[in-house]
């Protein structure tokens, strides 16, 4: 059965054939259906429940908030709900003060009438592309063949499965080093990472201020567009599905298209005939940029890290770090041997690769694969660190190089591989160009699901 996508509710309560408390009230009971606790930290049901009653009233009077007013929404753990505690994947913040107010997205989704139904599950401190949780158990992947249990993708772990599962059609991440698309990848979904700035980061539990970006996981690339709309303020996409036949693609020849697994390379390049196919330009470029990126921060280090060790200086230095995630702190850990000058370092390569790169780019889109492999066992992994670093490693690998770079993107699922778990092609964009990015995806998004 296709599932019921955002714009589907908005259409069906636009026209009177859906209820807003019946949808949130149904949201609840398909988690209950579902089963896996692992999912949400916290459900927000009678707020929920209040919000619903609260667009019924709005629909009868003819006066909806917004073209998502009555659709059901969940948040990553990262972003504050006024009165809880922002967990941020984590149990030694549960001594933090409460939030005084909701972060300022969630402020904005609530006067455009949406259901926040609760926080989602993620990696401790939103530090890692795998999504395990020893914390709050970690969420389970829908895909996974029987008797296995797969990674549902990091660090929105849950933005990813509650989407997939069907609990609602929306959720909100947050997107440092691959933490939307990798999530949106593994789990078949479609996930949009913004530019640095296109949402307010008040009330956002920060890993790296300088990465730092928002994005939504839906099943459809009109969710993503839409949701946004709404989140910007307007009542319709500004986006418009582009003509495949006026776009140009590009595919740098280094790094992105290393070391896949040969159902992704496969499917990547059943993806790319098909574009080609629909007229659009495709070529490769040479974009040097990326292998001088991945020399730096095997020399000076991860930005993420240094700014993760600046925020969680006194913590990691304390009895709390007993009580962290072993793979989260020994990622955070690095950051402590890195030098005021190889962060400089780092800062001044941003600036200046950001500028080239998208100068070499243009107007034209990046493709690669979202993510080098599918989603791995997660038995493996949690047994030992080593595996689990490694496999790490190759699965931000992409998307973290777009992070340092400032491009925004898009993953859309383009097939499955092997034990039928899915794949995804990932379109960039330079900082800034999102709504070119979104009628790139937009109009290309059959094609490459093929």
């Amino acid at each position: 059965m296709a599932p019921v996508t955002a714009s589907d509710m908005s259409q069906g309560l636009a026209a009177g054939k859906l209820d807003p408390v019946e949808l949130a009230e149904q949201a609840y009971d398909r988690l209950e259906q579902h089963g896996d606790h692992a999912i949400y930290i916290e459900t927000t049901r009678p707020r929920a429940m209040a919000e619903a009653q609260a667009a019924r009233l709005r629909y009868k009077s003819g006066l909806p908030a917004s073209p998502l007013d009555g659709v059901p929404v969940a948040w990553k753990d990262l972003f504050d709900l006024k009165g809880r505690v922002t967990t941020a994947g984590a149990v030694v913040t549960r001594a933090d003060p409460p939030a005084s107010a909701d972060a300022a997205i969630i402020a904005t989704a609530h006067r455009a009438g949406m259901i926040t139904t609760g926080t989602l599950n993620m990696t401790e401190f939103a530090f890692s592309g795998i999504g395990l949780n020893p914390h709050y158990g970690t969420p389970r992947n829908i895909h996974a063949p029987a008797g296995q249990t797969r990674s549902p993708g990091g660090s929105s772990s849950a933005s990813g499965v509650v989407v997939a599962a069907g609990i609602v059609p929306l959720a909100m991440g947050t997107d440092t080093g691959g933490s939307v698309r990798i999530p949106a990848s593994f789990n078949g979904v479609v996930g949009y990472k913004t530019s640095s700035g296109r949402y307010p980061m008040a009330g956002v539990y920060p890993l790296s201020v300088s990465l730092d970006t928002l994005g939504p996981l839906a099943h459809t690339v009109a969710d993503c567009a839409l949701f946004d709309a709404v989140l910007r303020g307007h009542d319709a996409p500004q986006a418009n599905p582009a003509d495949p036949a006026v776009l140009s693609f590009v595919i740098p020849d280094q790094v992105l298209c290393d070391d896949l697994q040969p159902e992704v390379a496969a499917n990547f390049d059943a993806t790319v005939t098909r574009l080609t196919q629909a007229g659009a330009r495709v070529s490769r470029i040479s974009l040097p940029e990326l292998t001088e990126l991945t020399e730096l921060v095997a020399r000076h280090g991860a930005l993420a890290g240094a700014e993760a060790m600046a925020f969680h200086r006194d913590r990691v230095h304390s009895p709390d770090a007993a009580r962290m995630d072993a793979r989260v702190l020994r990622r955070i850990l690095l950051g402590d041997k890195m030098s005021a000058v190889d962060l400089l370092i780092l800062q001044q390569a941003r600036t200046r690769l950001m500028a080239s790169t998208a100068a070499r780019i243009g107007q034209a889109i990046i493709l690669c694969p979202t993510t080098p492999t599918t989603a791995m066992e997660t038995a493996p992994l949690e047994a030992d660190p080593e595996v689990f670093f490694r496999h790490n490693g190759l699965t931000l690998r992409n998307t973290s190089l777009g992070n340092f770079l400032d491009w925004c993107g898009v993953s859309i699922p383009n097939g499955k591989g092997t034990d039928a778990m899915p794949t995804a092609c990932l379109l960039s964009a330079p900082t800034g160009h999102d709504t070119a990015l979104l009628a790139a995806a937009l109009g290309c998004e059959a094609i490459i699901r093929g």
